[in-house]
């Protein structure tokens, strides 16, 4: 864990130190940064973010991280507003986002005990054996804090259901998703962090 060159890309989000903190809980050192140099090097990559995806992407561009991140080649992993960065395009401030992986976030409808954004603990499915989920299983919790979410695609490994199911964690080729906290999902999320380490 103590080999890995892990960098957090610094995008804004207020998760940030809460990410950081759960690495090194695990041990595991990490550096944000908003060089390009420095995240092409990193041996793992983690887009965090929380807020707005056209406001995201604006800041993406400043840095002009919206052309690197694209064809990085070592493990990236996505969190939350991150995940849905990678996808082609997000109905929210019809942002253009990142092109990774095709598909479009698109709001949740609201419904009688179902408010918007979806927020706290909720189950996963897992739809595809992976390195990235491997020791979690169905019913595992997961803590969500969302309003956008992406349908269930080619990408998607695992899901979750809030009125209708979407995609909680997604894999496409080196880049994976995950639309939950990882960093507030208790043992669950650090298993997962760790899985993600793992990967080479």
């Amino acid at each position: 864990m103590n080999s890995r060159d892990i960098v957090i890309v610094e995008s804004g989000g207020a998760n940030i130190a809460s990410l950081q903190f759960a690495l090194e809980r695990m041990g595991a050192q990490c550096e944000v940064s908003a060089d390009a140099r420095r995240i092409a090097a990193a041996s793992h990559v983690i887009l965090p973010g929380v807020g707005a995806a056209a406001d995201a992407m604006a800041r993406l561009r400043r840095s002009a991280l919206h052309q690197v991140i694209p064809v990085l080649e070592q493990p990236v992993l996505g969190i939350c507003l991150g995940m849905q960065l990678l996808f082609e395009a997000s109905e929210e401030g019809r942002a253009q986002c990142l092109g990774v992986i095709p598909g479009l976030a698109t709001r949740f409808l609201e419904a009688p005990g179902r408010p918007v954004p979806h927020m706290g603990w909720n189950t996963l499915e897992i739809r595809r054996d992976c390195d990235l989920l491997r020791g979690l299983g169905d019913e595992d919790y997961a803590y969500f804090v969302h309003s956008y979410a992406l349908p269930v695609s080619e990408a998607t490994i695992a899901t979750c259901r809030y009125g209708v199911p979407f995609s909680a964690c997604v894999q496409w080729r080196n880049f994976s998703g995950v639309q939950f906290h990882p960093e507030r999902s208790a043992a669950v999320g650090a298993r997962l962090l760790r899985n993600f380490l793992g990967i080479d």
